[in-house]
Formats: structure tokens, C-alpha cells, sequence
């Protein structure tokens, strides 16, 4: 059984598309290469699309619906998918984090995974009581974390509220160890550590915390939130987002000033 033969598109919005297109090419009796020549993609581009291991971009759906004349129907569908909740969501974030050139995050309430230390993310997990294996999710987070140290590192930017950095998350011991990782991280070539002060209580972080994700030149926005979150791929929406991240920094504290910060804050907690 093919990864596509195990769409679930009564329950999957992104399926359905998924299963659409495969079912409204085959009726035209063309290839995915076909399609592939159609949309502008490769042939493997097409083949992840009709899996529902990529999803339609908006501008390849607007495409089917000129070129097949389906008045709207991947457009309309896709927007329906987009505007619903994919349990699959994380999962497919994971991936593109995997993959990613250049990882931006604003943390608005604890720190972004990939900046966590081992104790700091176990104190999470512990707290949060709602993770029945609690090595298993530790296991996993911590290894999400190799990408740091891979020859293909991408360019990573956190900009952190003060707030966040001054919570003692697992006692003082374990957020003195965190505050001198990020300390440690913001000294690497191609990672930036900038703090939001206190002082700014009204700015574009206000919603909640974000990552944006640039592969090539394709970019994601992830918005995470209780049960799950958010994946959005519609350029449109991710330019939003680009441009609260601008206005965040805008307002964070320079990379030298958010050093002094870290160590300051480790000097309160000994």
C-alpha cells in the first residue's frame, strides 16, 4: 500500500486535496508528469503533493483551476484545508525544520525547543503533566536539537521576551545552566540571541510566540498552541508574519546588550 492509498480525506482536509488532485488528473489521463509540466515543478514535486507529504501550494491550485477549468475547486478546497486544524501539523513542521536554511523564532512564553538544554526541557514536560512518556518526548525534543551541530546548521534568530529568561523553570540551578547555553549560542557564527526588555510591554509579540521556517525560497510559519498549532504555507499570511518578526526586532535589545542581560540574570540566580 502506497503512502497515498492511506489518505484519510473524511477526516483530513489536506487530503481531500490530496486525493482530488490524483483523481482529477487520472480522469484527464495524464501522468504526474503531465501535471508536473503544467505547474511549472518536478515530477517528485507532484508525486509528494498527491502522497500529502507536500501540500498544493495556493499559485499551483490557481494554476489547475485555469488550465483544467474547475472553476475555483482546488483554490476554494485548498483555502478550506488551509483555514482548518491538520492533526498532522507538527509532524510535518518537524520536517521542515529538518530541512530548513534558516530557522527565526520569537518566544513569548518559554524558550523555542531548539534552544532548550536537556534539564530545562524535562522541567517543561514534568510541569506540563499531560505527557505519559515523559523520556519518550524528552528523547524526541533533544533530538531535534542536531541540527545545530551539522555541517549544514541553519542560520538560527531567536528573539526572547525578558519575562522568559527570568522565569526559573526547574529552580534556579537548571535556569542558570539554560541561561549560560543561550549565552554560549549567541557566540556561534550564524546564531542570534536577543532579548525583548520588560520595559516594552505593548509590541508586535504581544499574540503569541512564532517561527518562521526558509528553505530555498520557500517559507512556513508555525504557531504553536494547547493540543497542537498552527503550519501556514500561503504567502500571503506568512508575510504577516514576516513583518511582526520585523517589528519585534525593532524593539529587542542589541545581541550585545541581551549578552549582558544573560549574564546578569545567571548572577541573580546563584
Amino acid at each position: 500500500m502506497t503512502r497515498a492509498d492511506r489518505l484519510d480525506p473524511d477526516h483530513n482536509r489536506w487530503h481531500w486535496v490530496a486525493v482530488d488532485l490524483r483523481v482529477w488528473r487520472e480522469e484527464r489521463n495524464l501522468s504526474q508528469a503531465d501535471v508536473a509540466r503544467i505547474c511549472g515543478v518536478d515530477n517528485s514535486t507532484v508525486s509528494n503533493w498527491e502522497s500529502g507529504t507536500a501540500k498544493l501550494p495556493q499559485r499551483r491550485a490557481e494554476t489547475l483551476d485555469r488550465v483544467w477549468r474547475t472553476r475555483g475547486h482546488f483554490v476554494r478546497l485548498r483555502t478550506l484545508a488551509e483555514s482548518s486544524h491538520d492533526p498532522d501539523w507538527f509532524n510535518a513542521y518537524t520536517r521542515y525544520e529538518e530541512r530548513a536554511d534558516a530557522i527565526s523564532t520569537y518566544s513569548a512564553l518559554v524558550l523555542h525547543a531548539l534552544f532548550q538544554t536537556e534539564d530545562y526541557a524535562r522541567a517543561l514536560i514534568e510541569g506540563a503533566q499531560v505527557v505519559d512518556d515523559v523520556e519518550g518526548t524528552l528523547a524526541a525534543r533533544m533530538a531535534r536539537r542536531q541540527i545545530l551541530d551539522s555541517p549544514d546548521a541553519p542560520e538560527l534568530r531567536l528573539f526572547v521576551r525578558q519575562s522568559v529568561l527570568e522565569d526559573p523553570v526547574g529552580g534556579p540551578d537548571v535556569m542558570r545552566g539554560q541561561l549560560s547555553h543561550l549565552l554560549e549560542l549567541s557566540h556561534r557564527k550564524g546564531v542570534v540571541v536577543r532579548a525583548l526588555a520588560k520595559a516594552k510591554a505593548t509590541h508586535a509579540g504581544v499574540d503569541g510566540s512564532f517561527t518562521l521556517l526558509r528553505s530555498g525560497e520557500i517559507e512556513h510559519a508555525w504557531s504553536p498552541a494547547v493540543n497542537g498549532g498552527r503550519l501556514v504555507s500561503d504567502p500571503a499570511k506568512i508575510r504577516g508574519y514576516r513583518l511582526r518578526w520585523d517589528l519585534i526586532g525593532d524593539d529587542a535589545l542589541s545581541r550585545d546588550s541581551t549578552r549582558s542581560l544573560l549574564r546578569d540574570l545567571m548572577e541573580a540566580m546563584k
